[in-house]
């Protein structure tokens, strides 16, 4: 079993590549409204992704 801090960073790693993939898809792949949603939710993945990351040795 995995310690508290070893699935926090996994969770930080994967939240920051699903925030750049939906920033990207934002960026990229649509151009109207939804882009914004889509780079919206991205960086609150990033947000959430940070957060996760000052959490370790905290918890």
């Amino acid at each position: 079993m995995k310690d508290k801090n070893t699935v926090l960073a996994w969770a930080t790693i994967i939240m920051i590549f699903v925030g750049i993939g939906t920033i990207a898809l934002g960026a990229f792949k649509y151009d109207e409204v939804a882009g914004y949603g889509f780079a919206a939710v991205g960086i609150g993945f990033l947000a959430v992704a940070w957060v996760f990351n000052a959490l370790k040795g905290r918890v």
